[in-house]
This record gives structure tokens, sequence and C-alpha cells, in this order.
């Protein structure tokens, strides 16, 4: 294939997502009717939180209850227009769903948002300073170690298959 042909494919996805509009409206973005929106990073591993944030997108106070796993979490109030941080303990090797409601009078509590976070964080309390431990040489490394230990040895065998042939014919 030519380069001009591969760039042409790879950009197909993308403009399929700025031509069609049904399918720009398929990514993922916040209900305009929702009064605060969530984001969840991944658990941190020295501490086995994650962090929540939920930020007001009213001109107004707006009241939230923050659950894990359906136990409620933390509870309290999103002043306007800001942004506050929660952190929902997650215990290693778990899974936990997070889910924010919007809490108001008269109203049953309203689902916002919901997601799935994973603490896949290594066990044991040794850290390896950002680094990963040393598991031994590269496996392609000892790939090219072997083919080259093959090589040698065949040559050898060929060199003194070479130096006994034209004797052995006579």
């Amino acid at each position: 294939m030519r380069i001009g042909f591969r760039l042409v494919l790879a950009a197909l996805p993308v403009g399929a997502v700025l031509l069609l509009p049904a399918a720009a409206e398929a990514w993922p973005l916040p209900d305009a009717g929702d009064p605060f929106t969530m984001t969840v990073d991944d658990v941190g591993c020295r501490s086995g939180r994650a962090s929540v944030r939920l930020h007001n997108q009213t001109r107004q106070l707006v009241r939230f209850d923050l659950k894990a796993d359906g136990v409620s979490m933390a509870t309290g109030s999103i002043p306007a227009r800001k942004t506050i941080v929660r952190q929902v303990p997650v215990d290693k090797g778990s899974r936990s769903e997070i889910e924010a409601y919007s809490v108001s009078e008269g109203h049953p509590d309203t689902l916002i948002d919901s997601s799935h976070v994973e603490n896949d964080c290594p066990w044991g309390h040794h850290r390896h300073g950002g680094r990963l431990p040393y598991t031994g040489p590269p496996a392609d490394l000892m790939g090219k170690l072997a083919t080259a230990g093959g090589l040698v040895v065949m040559g050898g065998i060929l060199w003194w298959y070479g130096s006994i042939w034209p004797r052995s014919s006579m």
C-alpha cells in the first residue's frame, strides 16, 4: 500500500465523526440539563483512593450525594460554578461503582453519572521508585543470541564438512 492510501484509511473514522451528525452525537457529552458533572480519576496506589471531581454547571448551590457500591461516601453542596474534590476509598484488587446523585427537596435523588474504578495497584509495600522490577533480559535479545549461536554452530559444521568433502570422494 502506498502511504497516501494508508493516511486516507486512517482519516476515515475522523472524517465520519466530523461530517456525520449522528456519529458526532455518539461522543459522550454531559447532559445539558444536569446540575453538575462528575469526573473520576484512577486510584492512587499510595492512598488507595480515587479522586472524584464534581463541577457545578449552574448559577446556584447544588446538593449532591456520592455513593460507592450503594454506600453513601459523601454528601454536601457545591457552590455555583465551582468544583469540589472528594476521595473515595477502593480496596486493593477490587472494583467499585461510583455514583453521583443530585439531591433536591421534594424530588427523589436523580442519578447524574456513574463510573467504575479498579484498584489494580501492585500488592505489597515495596516500591521501586517508578521503575519496573528487573525480570531478566528482554526476549528479543535472547532470540538474537540464540540465532547467532545457531549460525556459528552451522558455520562450523559447514567449514568442517567443506574441509573433508574433497578428500572423501577419492
